[in-house]
């Protein structure tokens, strides 16, 4: 898996004129949690471009003061005004202790529902795993060769070895619906097909019965 390294300075100072100062100086201070202790430091704003600005899973090695720590992202906070990064926190990833971490989604194959003719939809782009450390990947694979024509594959329909799934099993990732034309189409031919297969109306009834043949005269 990709991983990437920041350098970053141990921070001594907290509070509001601290971190102002920092951001002062373009540092966006950051915590790591999860470990044996809490590590607070900060780090150039273009060194965490890479995790921040991406869809990617990575792993981050966090280098503080000689230390490194293997840790994911967890949350990012930004400036409502200016849309600058402003605080970033990191889980550090114990080897025995279970994580809960986003994966994105990965589709592959071709559905045949989209051969047919329909449209390919992605409801979620992501899931959210509990796992250990080791089992962490950059991305699920899903397979939809075999969605069909207003099919789905929801999250119950993944299956993942050593992870916990935690969102929701009955919710779509991924359906093939019908497009505007297909639509079009079967407007058209039901109509057509319904009438092909109607029952013919029944012959009316004749209006009089058959007069009877008349009895012969008889002799005197």
């Amino acid at each position: 898996m990709k991983s990437i390294t920041i350098e970053g300075q141990l921070r001594t100072e907290s509070g509001k004129k601290a971190t102002r100062q920092l951001r002062s100086q373009e540092l966006v201070p950051g915590v790591i949690y999860g470990g044996a202790k809490e590590i607070n430091f900060s780090a150039p704003a273009a060194a965490f471009k890479d995790i921040v600005y991406t869809p990617d899973f990575n792993l981050t090695n966090v280098m503080v003061d000689g230390i490194t720590y293997r840790c994911i992202l967890k949350d990012l906070q930004f400036n409502k005004v200016t849309d600058l990064l402003t605080h970033v926190d990191f889980l550090e990833l114990v080897e025995d202790k279970k994580v809960i971490a986003t994966l994105p989604l990965k589709f592959t194959g071709a559905a045949a529902g989209v051969k047919a003719g329909g449209k390919l939809s992605i409801k979620m782009k992501s899931l959210k795993v509990k796992t250990l450390p080791k089992y962490l990947q950059e991305n699920i694979e899903v397979d939809i060769t075999n969605l069909e024509l207003n099919g789905n594959i929801r999250v119950e329909d993944v299956k993942l070895e050593h992870m916990e799934i935690l969102n929701s099993p009955r919710i779509p990732i991924a359906s093939v619906t019908l497009t505007r034309q297909l639509k079009q189409e079967e407007a058209t031919v039901k109509p057509a097909t319904a009438a092909a297969t109607a029952t013919p109306a029944s012959a009316p009834a004749a209006a009089t019965a058959a007069k009877p043949a008349a009895k012969p005269a008889s002799k005197k």
